[in-house]
């Protein structure tokens, strides 16, 4: 009698069918979670947007504005020949406080008390006016040549002007200044770059000793505004220095640093930050050049016209 043959094993070859519907089920899922964030509820922006229009427009503010040039905004969806012009308000000027003209005299008083009889008057010089005083310090004092890392005399010097200088408000601001010799080196490429260390060195350390750093300031001028001859010795000596300048406030610090300290006569800074602007001033400032070689601004009286030119 023949063998039965053994019924064969039954493979589903449709699994991957199963596998398939799942990975689309994921997929459609994920899609629809990102399509949920995606979407944005109406009524939650609506409201939104209520609200902070009603909080701008209480300030007299359009959320939904922009500004094109100065003085004037435009919003969305406006036409641009629609634009309302933005007043501008009055700048109200203080006049000076007498007190501030008088901290510049005290402090005088208390350097030429504490600090200058124990200096050679060559390498320090203190001089004041009603706006302000400066402090010019030799850089050999302060500084090796051809470097802007003080020395320890240097510290030692500016660590007692701190101390008479932070007490007050007043504005400072250090000016950096160096002969005609040209300088060029990794560090400083030209005297632009060492005359600014070497104030910036300055600053560093009023600062260090209590100075208020928002009331400090460095500048540097390099070689171009030479207070002595730079045809001697003696003269490119001297104009290798550092003024420490204490303004009566911070309009004469803005006026003293667009012109140096050494090249504008107190005059000629009254006149730029004069309050009274009623009537035209006669006064007019000139630029001249010193017997040293350098430029100082003064005021002078302006010509009146002659018939010649008020015919012309």
């Amino acid at each position: 009698m023949p063998r039965r043959e053994a019924p064969a094993d039954y493979v589903n070859n449709d699994r991957w069918v199963i596998s398939y519907a799942d990975f689309i089920t994921l997929l459609f899922a994920f899609f629809v979670v990102m399509y949920s964030l995606s979407s944005i509820n109406e009524e939650k922006y609506k409201t939104l947007s209520e609200a902070l229009s009603g909080a701008f427009q209480g300030a007299g503010i359009d959320p939904l504005a922009l500004g094109e040039g100065q003085g004037a905004v435009i919003s969305i969806g406006e036409h641009p020949s629609a634009v309302t012009p933005v007043e501008q308000p009055d700048e109200e000027v203080v006049e000076p406080n007498p007190l501030e003209t008088q901290r510049l005299v005290t402090i005088r008083e208390r350097l030429e008390e504490r600090v200058l009889p124990s200096i050679d008057e060559r390498d320090l010089k203190i001089e004041s006016n009603e706006l302000w005083l400066s402090i010019e310090l030799r850089s050999s004092m302060l500084f090796r040549s051809g470097r802007a890392l003080p020395t320890v005399a240097a510290d030692e010097i500016l660590e007692r002007l701190a101390v008479i200088l932070r007490p007050y408000d007043n504005p400072i601001h250090v000016e950096g200044f160096t002969d005609d010799q040209l300088i060029e080196t990794n560090q400083f490429p030209s005297n632009w770059e060492l005359s600014a260390a070497r104030a910036a060195a300055v600053v560093r350390l009023l600062s260090h000793y209590g100075v208020d750093p928002t009331r400090l300031a460095a500048v540097g001028y390099g070689e171009h505004q030479p207070a002595y001859s730079n045809r001697t010795e003696e003269g490119r000596q001297l104009n290798r220095r550092v003024v420490i300048v204490v303004s009566r406030d911070e309009k004469v610090r803005r006026t003293l640093t667009a012109y140096g300290s050494q090249q504008v006569s107190d005059d000629t800074v009254s006149t730029v930050i004069s309050t009274d602007n009623e009537e035209p001033s006669d006064l007019v400032i000139e630029q001249v050049e010193t017997a040293t070689g350098g430029k100082l601004f003064r005021q002078i009286e302006a010509e009146e016209p002659s018939e010649q030119q008020e015919n012309e």
